[in-house]
């Protein structure tokens, strides 16, 4: 039995780590993981190699999260992909003063395939250096779905597999073969910023692949939930809130406000991108409605001012999961009143962007004053330790 499979399918409780999407605003995620790394490696039998592979037996991302998901599933800490994230924000959001991403992409993906190649090289998606489970969500634009590419070697499409006629030719790639670099690139290609990535699905057939954001799953916890539980996917984890913790990270959201005079006068093309943004929104928002809904959770948000936190609202007799949140609201009076920190007009919309690295230190300090608040070690119950 591989490493992998050893983590999906050794028997008792079994541990999530989900990581959203929001392009430079991965290096809050990151600040909060590497004080979640101390937590637990304090708890660890082996702290001194410690890393989040070793507690975590599966871990998934979209878009920037899957660049952090596929590191942490390759042993490194959040600490290295920390500073590796300073440097490479500066690289990849680099664009030239006449592109604005309407009639091709504000970026070049080049950077960062670049960087992907120096720090994964050519390894596969079914790759025997990945220590634990590790899924990317993406979408493919030429047919609307959805697609979580996952190294369960048990899956239906990890191997390569004939089409319905028995012929060879147009058979099912495996996803196993896939380049991770390449399913990275798939799950970050956002529209406007990046041009789609093209994978071979078949022997005769491309697909076209974007962010994994631009679907209800730019908060991939749900769907990690679906492809540990969901019988099609051949995981099979049990549900119950001793046997499976998720725990979800995100990268600061804020509410996007608009007067109605100005959208009154909005040009019908900002207007429709607008909507798209607000869509994102509302699938994260839903994610984390219906996992609070379905746990215990010792970090519950105010999902809004009707129904609260649902506190009291369960929708089964016996909570599903275990389930903790840890995110950050990237507005001023939020900044002053949770964390005491104080930042200009100017400086709060600058974090709040996906593409400017200039903001990189200031959400580095606010993750981290998150995390001191927020992240704490009985968030992660003994039940879930590492025997």
């Amino acid at each position: 039995m591989s490493a992998v499979e050893q983590r999906l399918f050794s028997p008792g409780p079994k541990r999530i780590l989900a990581l959203d999407g929001g392009g430079v605003r991965g290096i809050l995620t990151l600040a909060i993981l590497e004080r979640m790394e101390t937590l637990l490696r304090e708890r660890s039998s082996t702290p001194d190699s410690f890393r989040l592979c070793d507690y975590f037996d599966l871990i998934g991302g979209t878009s920037t999260g899957s660049i952090i998901a596929s590191g942490l599933a390759l042993g490194l800490s959040a600490k290295e992909l920390l500073e590796l994230y300073r440097s490479l924000s500066t690289r990849v959001f680099r664009r030239p003063p006449w592109s604005f991403g309407i009639f091709g992409p504000r970026f070049s993906r080049g950077p960062l395939a670049a960087v992907l190649k120096e720090i994964i090289g050519d390894i596969t998606l079914g790759s025997d250096k990945i220590r634990t489970g590790l899924a990317i969500v993406t979408k493919r634009a030429d047919n609307g779905s959805v697609w979580i590419l996952h190294n369960n070697p048990r899956g239906r499409f990890f191997a390569a597999s004939p089409n319905t006629t028995g012929n060879t030719a147009g058979s099912a790639m495996a996803n196993g073969d896939i380049p991770l670099s390449s399913a990275i690139l798939a799950s970050t290609a956002a529209p406007t910023f990046f041009r789609p990535e093209f994978i071979k699905v078949a022997d005769q057939e491309l697909g076209a692949f974007v962010d994994g954001g631009v679907s209800p799953h730019n908060d991939p916890s749900l769907h990690l939930l679906m492809l540990a539980s969901l019988k099609g996917y051949n995981i099979g984890w049990p549900l119950g809130h001793e046997r499976l913790l998720l725990a979800s990270v995100g990268t600061g959201f804020f509410r996007q406000r608009r007067s109605v005079e100005a959208l009154r006068y909005t040009p019908s093309v900002f207007q429709a991108v607008n909507a798209l943004t607000s869509m994102i929104d509302d699938g994260s928002r839903l994610v984390q409605l219906l996992l609070q809904w379905a746990s215990d959770t010792p970090t519950p948000r105010i999902i809004d001012s009707e129904i609260g936190d649902l506190a009291e609202d369960r929708l089964t007799h016996q909570p599903l999961l275990h389930y903790v949140r840890y995110d950050g609201q990237l507005e001023i009076d939020w900044l002053i009143e949770r964390l005491g920190i104080t930042m200009t007009r100017e400086q709060v919309v600058r974090i709040q962007k996906m593409d400017d690295p200039r903001g990189i230190e200031a959400l580095i300090e606010i993750g981290r004053q998150i995390a001191d608040r927020h992240v704490k070690a009985e968030h992660f119950p003994v039940v879930f330790d590492i025997a």
